[in-house]
């Protein structure tokens, strides 16, 4: 394995040099759990199909609902997708019982998956690691078949898995300059985003697509793919409440609330996409709400300003499309990464502290949003400074690494699902 380290982002490679045009490629994505570890491959998968005709991309995700919900609604085949009973290391005893309960299986599934998939192509496969805990017994299957792994980290602070990875990978790619004593082999690319999250329109464009008003400022919400139950629960107090902004500033809200609510450690009761819808329309605000958003470059094309988790994808997003973002990180991560990832943004973004309950909430968030509402200069400071971090084109300096690894194969004679 290489042994440099270098923060600067992986050189531009000839897509088919060497005679791999003539050659059948499979990119293996494996990670998933949440879309922040699926939507990156969907983008470095878009960008390889561009550069190389004969790539077939297959995801390795997991056997949660949402796992399948971003994939189609990303545009990728049921056919390309393959779901396992991978389970994420928790310490608890009944939670650790699951996870090594699940490993052994998740490896044989993966295993006999790429031996299969070499033995139908006669492909060069390379495995592509996103992170999450689909990806660490993929990449010991992989290990296994002596197949190629490349680790894309799309979070500040690496998780478990990446960690357990960056160890046992050949390239490792990251899109912050991580911590020293995880970073020896791997090389900083900007941030990883698909073509649909950033789709460059004009917002008053974006907004009539949508069907909204184009006149009218626009504030986005997200909480990821899984929603984010403390910021439902902090719109509907907003919205409950005559003095605040959302009321005294004529904006449209696009909210995406997600079905699981963060399956956060709280007893507090979940907000809904229908509570939601109600409250927005009994306050007299124009509001679209859905559970999970497929058209997610018209809604980031929108934004006027945006209230978000600090997840990797939505801090990558927001710098892609220059959308002016107040972050409240996941609070219940003990190493905080998502603040981390928020801060690369700069004067871009406000980071905050979500303090969970609802009325400390709006006390801390609501003038926040308030100003940032009523100040247009501000929001266009904002905008600026996004602006000068450059392009988040990530997405091609991955799939050119995943090409010359292939290449690199295809030299050691490694095809057919492994070594031959």
């Amino acid at each position: 394995m290489p042994t440099a380290q270098s923060d600067q982002p992986a050189p531009a490679l000839p897509a088919d040099a060497d005679g791999l045009s003539r050659d059948p490629v499979v990119a293996v994505f494996v990670g998933g759990g949440t879309g922040g570890h699926l939507y990156p491959g969907v983008a470095i998968a878009e960008r390889l199909r561009q550069m190389h005709a004969l790539t077939r991309c297959v995801f390795v995700c997991s056997d949660r609902a949402v796992d399948k919900a971003v994939l189609t609604g990303a545009g990728v085949n049921e056919a390309d997708f393959v779901p396992i009973g991978a389970r994420p290391v928790v310490l608890r005893p009944r939670g650790l019982l699951n996870f090594l309960r699940s490993w052994g299986p998740s490896v044989r599934a993966c295993r006999a998956l790429v031996r299969e998939l070499g033995k139908a192509s006669g492909a060069r496969l390379v495995v592509v690691a996103m992170g999450g805990f689909v990806a660490a017994p993929a990449v010991q299957a992989a290990r296994a078949e002596g197949l190629p792994v490349l680790l894309v980290n799309l979070d500040a602070e690496p998780g478990k898995a990446n960690r357990w990875i960056a160890g046992r990978c050949h390239r490792a790619l990251s899109v912050f300059p991580v911590a020293h004593r995880y970073a020896r082999r791997w090389n900083v690319v900007p941030p990883i985003v698909r073509a649909g999250a950033a789709l460059n329109l004009d917002a008053r464009e974006c907004k009539r697509r949508l069907g909204l008003n184009p006149e009218k400022p626009v504030l986005m919400i997200t909480g990821g793919s899984l929603g984010a139950g403390s910021i439902n629960r902090l719109l509907l107090e907003l919205v409950s409440d005559r003095s605040s902004c959302l009321r005294s500033n004529p904006w449209q809200v696009l909210h995406q609330c997600g079905e699981a609510n963060d399956r956060a450690p709280s007893d507090a009761p979940a907000a809904g996409a229908d509570e939601l819808r109600r409250a927005y329309k009994l306050a007299g605000v124009e509001a679209r709400v859905e559970t999970l958003v497929k058209e997610m470059g018209l809604w980031w094309g929108s934004a006027d300003l945006a209230l978000s988790r600090a997840g990797a994808g939505a801090v990558a997003e927001a710098w892609a499309n220059r959308v002016p973002t107040v972050f409240l990180p996941y609070p219940y991560h003990k190493d905080q990464h998502q603040k981390l990832n928020a801060q690369r943004l700069g004067e871009g973004a406000v980071v905050t502290t979500d303090l969970i309950e609802p009325g400390a909430n709006v006390r801390a968030v609501g003038p926040i949003l308030e100003e940032l509402m009523a100040n247009e200069g501000r929001r266009n400071g904002m905008r600026e400074a996004l602006e000068r971090l450059g392009p988040a084109d990530g997405a091609g300096v991955a799939a050119r690494v995943v090409l010359e690894m292939a290449r690199a194969a295809a030299h050691a004679g490694v095809r057919n699902g492994g070594r031959r």
